[in-house]
């Protein structure tokens, strides 16, 4: 397999997997160690990827990627996860959704709920939940956000503090070592502040691709958050910490 058609299928495998490893693209493309080391890195100079030990992850930023791939990405893992977090929401409740694809999966689950408030910040949430008519639907209002549907600015951080919610579940682009959530927009991170500040009880919803990548603002630290639903078990450090912290992690399957 040449270069030129390996080079694309590395950048999508660290797309959908947040880290590619020397060993493991070796055999996905049959190809040597040393032929896959030389990939990454022309694709590290070419600052599409950022070498590690082993492999390579993508490069750390100050933009999130394009809203279309995101949604595309993970999309098996983000269906597990809604379905696990949508399991813990109980009916008749106020709720919160924010901005994210995983939120969004979050909304699909929700068809069956009985006598929900959902008060949100995204405008694909909104749309979606039209669909159960057992769902009261307050949209926040605040400064569009073409690329994605999110609302944000101080109009949406001014309507979530007029609320207390039942239960809030919002996800993030990024999760550190630390257990810091973290996002590329500080106006978003602001508004999700708000939330957590409003909320009784909160979900974090998030991927594993997030453990690999990196955001410039910090929302809050995981132990903030009552319960994390992800695809994969967290590092032992960072498990130990959640245990300390009181924070539920549940892995959807």
């Amino acid at each position: 397999m040449s270069q030129t058609i390996r080079h694309p299928g590395i950048l999508e495998i660290a797309r959908r997997e947040g880290k590619v490893t020397v060993e493991g693209l070796a055999e996905h493309f049959g190809v040597t160690l040393q032929t896959i080391r030389r990939d990454l890195t022309e694709l590290a100079e070419a600052g599409r990827l950022e070498r590690v030990h082993g492999g390579a992850i993508l490069p750390s930023g100050t933009t999130n990627i394009g809203y279309e791939e995101r949604r595309s990405l993970n999309q098996e893992a983000k269906r597990a996860i809604a379905r696990g977090c949508a399991a813990r929401v109980p009916s008749d409740i106020s709720l919160f959704l924010n901005i994210g694809t995983t939120t969004e999966a979050v909304a699909q689950e929700l068809m069956h709920h009985l006598n929900l408030m959902v008060v949100t910040n995204n405008m694909n949430v909104a749309n979606i939940l039209v669909a159960n008519r057992d769902c009261q639907i307050i949209v926040t209002g605040g400064t569009l956000r073409r690329s994605d549907g999110g609302l944000i600015g101080n109009l949406a951080s001014e309507t979530i503090r007029q609320f207390k919610f039942d239960l809030a579940v919002i996800g993030c682009s990024a999760l550190d070592a630390d257990g810091d959530l973290l996002d590329f927009d500080i106006q978003e991170v602001g508004v999700s502040q708000a939330i957590l500040r409003q909320s009784r009880r909160t979900f974090l919803v998030a991927d594993h691709s997030k453990f690999q990548r990196s955001a410039p603002a910090r929302i809050a630290s995981l132990a903030a958050i009552d319960a994390f639903f992800t695809d994969r078990p967290l590092a032992p450090d960072l498990a130990r910490r959640c245990t300390d912290w009181g924070t539920e992690i549940v892995v959807c399957a």
